[in-house]
């Protein structure tokens, strides 16, 4: 199957229309869905497309795995203070690293960002993200329902992130179900 490949002008970006086969009983998924949503079926497919191409396609390579959220809350719970340190340390160190570099093709605060932001949302948890023009201040808030140890494993990478690869200051406030960190932009 070869798709026709037609290319258009568009104000924002460049974009190309495509023709595709597609099974009449995912067309009609894809609709409800892109309805219940409120967005048009096309900006859906574009949705999931770049969801693919940015996370998905990426999964297996670096060993992310399914894991529901009741017990990622349980294995933690049940975690010290000691060893959550020890494990943010570890995969900050390395793990997070590594990862961001082969899915971003660098390592930056950006790239950083950006992989942080669609690693959370992949993994079914909120992120809220403002940028405020006058103080210069970037504010992510997390909201992911899971322990306070989780909280904690995430302030630990973010912070190790922050203050050994971008030498930059953070601050971060935590809860049993919530994360915000903020920092200025230089």
């Amino acid at each position: 199957m070869q798709p026709e490949d037609t290319l258009n002008s568009s104000r924002e970006r460049n974009n190309s229309s495509l023709t595709f086969r597609i099974e009449e009983d995912s067309i009609k998924k894809l609709r409800a869905e892109a309805q219940k949503q409120g967005i048009s079926l096309n900006s859906f497919v574009n949705q999931i497309i770049k969801s693919f191409l940015e996370w998905h396609i990426f999964e297996p390579k670096v060993g992310f795995v399914p894991i529901l959220k009741p017990v990622v809350q349980e294995l933690f719970t049940k975690m010290t203070k000691e060893q959550i340190v020890e494990i943010a340390a570890h995969t900050g160190k390395d793990e997070v690293q590594n990862v961001v570099y082969f899915m971003k093709g660098k390592i930056d605060l950006d790239s950083f960002l950006s992989w942080f932001e669609n690693r959370m949302k992949n993994s079914s948890i909120q992120v809220s993200r403002t940028f405020d023009p006058n103080s210069r201040i970037h504010t992510f808030i997390v909201k992911h329902d899971i322990c306070e140890n989780w909280s904690f494993y995430l302030k630990e990478i973010i912070e190790y992130i922050f203050n050994n690869v971008f030498q930059k200051k953070v601050e971060i406030s935590m809860s049993y179900s919530m994360l915000a960190f903020k920092f200025t932009e230089d």
